[in-house]
């Protein structure tokens, strides 16, 4: 085979991949520069149907095309060149592993003969993200092998994979072709009607697993007091068909903050800070069965009350098979839609509430809360929970890992309109935060507010590149409070280690960042000008900074005065 039928090949098999991978569902592909990856670079320029993004920062671009997938609900595909550049998605793989979200990864490799002889970026790169991806290691584009194969080796992939995928792309050079193309015709025959059509070479039928109770089970389950928890889900599975159940089954809905239920109506908002009180606790301890719907939970204390319970009987309902108890409690797992929960033969009937009274109680809190920050100085907590309040319902929310999304957990406002709700609460990791968040901008095209904390923003600075580029509104509000400040909630020995080891003040501000970024900047003083600042950045089409400086103690300090206030509010 010559040079120039050598290029061709490479560049025809990337595009036989990124083809049947857009019939395979994908709409968006994100794309680092790299010399190695030539050929899907120029195969993905080429492609007319699937939408380009590209960042110059192989770990931001990872968590940016997570953002897109989760947003879009579509798997979502990364290109990037050989070398160190794959290792920089690594935690992007990790998230997208334990959350379940589609990401294939299409690398370029240098060709066997290569490796382990010190050529110039050449590593290892088959299976470098362990159990984390579906493996797909291609040969070098080889005339001796049909495109049928490639075809259906990535339709099985595809089709038996419910999170990242890699396929690794080994390429001889050259890797650039010349302006006069090879003649592959002869090659392409067996594949002759795939090039007619636009369906995919081979695909697996749907292979979403069930797992559902018999009626019986329903039946004896629906009895007696119950509780259910709504844990992570994603907005488009109709997380509202639980307030149905709830309402039939007479039990009481505990809504965390990734479930897009904790500001709807009808539910228990601020669980844990009911958890804070004995007659609650007391109360809940009277159930003797739950249901808890969805991935993972955020409050410790919530895990805490359910690992403590002798439930009689503990069902954990599922979209995906997963193992997600560290407490290894004995309960039985079942996998299916929300709507398929609701189709279970429940009573005919909707059931009086068993405890109307935690009802009450969750008000009188939320009514304290209030009072306590939805108004006067601007505060950490105040800010969010005016987001909370004025978050428009068209728009979405992305909250940030350690203190803003257990605020927001704590503070968020009832109310029936609110917006969705994303996070990274995989491995609850504080980096690509920001590249998350606009690809979750850019999945919708919706207006996009973020509340990231000021190390998680300093940890994904280069990610400012891609949010300028934002043609809707995406508002970044850098809560800075000069470090991390969730360790003065934690029980580090003493104040030295906890401000030398943990918390790692800096000192910095982010005005700078915004003016090399280009991006508008405020940094408001009281809640009056938050709020305008806010308003003002919902209206600009592109992306904005909001930078709230505030005390590094306080925001820990409000949160054990509320915890006490909540607690001493029982003995009224």
């Amino acid at each position: 085979m010559n040079n120039n039928t050598l290029a061709d090949l490479n560049l025809l098999w990337s595009k036989l991949l990124l083809e049947e991978l857009h019939r395979l569902g994908v709409q968006h592909i994100c794309l680092a520069p790299g010399s190695r990856s030539t050929p899907l670079t120029l195969a993905a320029a080429e492609h007319p149907k699937l939408t380009r993004h590209t960042h110059f920062d192989e770990r931001g671009l990872a968590f940016m095309a997570m953002g897109l997938a989760k947003s879009s609900a579509t798997p979502v595909a990364v290109i990037t060149t050989s070398g160190t550049a794959l290792a920089n998605l690594y935690p992007a793989i990790i998230e997208a592993s334990l959350t379940k979200v589609p990401l294939i990864l299409l690398t370029g490799d240098r060709p066997p003969e290569l490796i382990g002889c010190g050529a110039n970026q050449a590593i290892i790169q088959p299976g470098i993200f362990a159990e984390y991806c579906t493996r797909v290691d291609l040969p070098t584009p080889d005339l001796a092998i049909g495109p049928q194969a490639l075809l259906s080796q990535l339709d099985h992939a595809v089709g038996t994979s419910d999170g990242p995928i890699h396929v690794n792309c080994m390429f001889r050079e050259p890797l650039y072709p010349q302006a006069e193309r090879s003649d592959f015709s002869d090659y392409l025959a067996p594949i002759r009607q795939w090039l007619q059509n636009d369906a995919p070479w081979s695909p697996l039928a749907n292979l979403s697993q069930q797992a559902l109770p018999n009626p019986q089970q329903c039946r004896d389950f629906a009895k007696g007091k119950g509780v259910i928890v709504a844990g992570t889900l994603a907005p488009e599975m109709d997380p509202q068909l639980l307030l149905t159940l709830s309402k039939t089954l007479g039990w009481p809905l505990l809504a965390d903050c990734q479930s897009q239920l904790r500001q709807a109506p009808g539910v228990i908002h601020h669980i844990d800070q009911l958890l804070h009180r004995p007659d609650c606790r007391q109360q809940l301890a009277e159930a003797d069965h739950l249901l808890v719907v969805g991935a993972r939970t955020l409050s410790k204390r919530l895990l805490s009350f359910i690992d403590a319970q002798p439930w009689r009987q503990h069902w954990h309902w599922l979209s995906h098979p997963q193992r997600l108890d560290p407490n290894h409690k004995p309960k039985q797992v079942f996998v299916g839609s929300l709507q398929a929960l609701l189709n279970q033969p429940w009573p005919q009937t909707p059931q009086a509430p068993w405890c109307p009274q935690l009802s009450h109680t969750n008000a009188r809190i939320d009514s304290l809360i209030a009072s306590l920050h939805q108004s006067g100085p601007l505060t950490e907590l105040s800010a969010i929970r005016h987001l909370s309040q004025v978050m428009p319902p068209e728009g979405q929310l992305f909250i940030g890992n350690s203190l803003p999304v257990r605020l927001f957990d704590t503070l968020a406002a009832p109310r029936a309109d609110s917006a969705p709700v994303f996070t990274n609460r995989g491995a609850s990791g504080i980096d690509g935060l920001l590249a998350t968040s606009v690809g979750v901008s850019r999945g919708t095209g919706k207006p996009t507010v973020l509340a990231i904390g000021d190390l998680s923003l300093l940890h994904d600075l280069n990610s400012l590149a891609v949010a300028r580029d934002c043609s809707t509104p995406m508002v970044i509000i850098a809560i800075n409070n000069d470090g991390g400040s969730i360790f003065n909630l934690l029980p580090v020995p003493n104040d030295t280690l906890r401000r030398d080891y943990y918390r790692l003040g800096h000192g910095l501000q982010f005005a700078g960042a915004a003016t090399q970024f280009g991006l508008p900047y405020s940094n408001p003083d009281s809640l009056e000008h938050f709020d305008k600042a806010l308003r003002l950045a919902l209206q600009h089409p592109g992306a904005s900074l909001i930078e709230l400086t505030l005390p590094s103690e306080q925001s820990a300090q409000l949160l054990m005065d509320l915890a006490t206030q909540v607690q001493d509010a029982a003995a009224h």
